[in-house]
């Protein structure tokens, strides 16, 4: 139904968390490289990821092959340099819900390009970002609440 897209995920460990909900919510996760870790079977097992194999899982180069090969993909931005609520934005079906790495977030230049599509979760001036799998989490469901009446018909 959604498509969760990590620019150069750094942590393995939010990234099979992310894993386990899209596979929970029915969504396709796509992993922009370079990654921080290793995705083969044999590190995916050793991690514990035993619901790795039931993943739609889509693996690109980079960004230009994703936009490439999804050249009109309705996308949405998760950022914390915009002041859009998440809860503001339009979810649709098929939906690209972009997250940066944990590290540097999404690239600048690709929130310049699209600052309508740029949504943030709002938090505190105390903390400076939440952990990647929360902030999924919580922009995914929104999506889905959004969207519930066809998400029913998928359960």
């Amino acid at each position: 139904m959604f498509n969760i897209v990590l620019v150069n995920p750094q942590i393995p460990n939010n990234t099979g968390a992310i894993g386990r909900l899209c596979v929970n919510t029915g969504s396709t996760l796509h992993l922009i490289e370079p990654l921080g870790f290793d995705i083969t079977e044999k590190a995916v097992r050793r991690a514990g990821l035993d619901y790795w194999h039931k993943l739609d899982l889509k693996v690109w180069k980079n960004l230009d092959e994703f936009f490439e090969q999804n050249p009109d993909s309705r996308c949405l931005f998760a950022t914390t340099k915009t002041d859009r609520p998440y809860f503001e934005a339009d979810f649709q079906e098929g939906d690209f819900i972009f997250l940066g790495s944990e590290t540097a977030g999404i690239p600048e230049p690709l929130l310049e390009q699209n600052p309508q599509q740029c949504i943030t979760i709002p938090m505190t001036k105390e903390g400076r970002s939440l952990n990647l799998a929360i902030s999924t989490g919580i922009v995914l469901y929104e999506a889905i609440k959004q969207n519930f009446t066809n998400y029913k018909e998928m359960m």
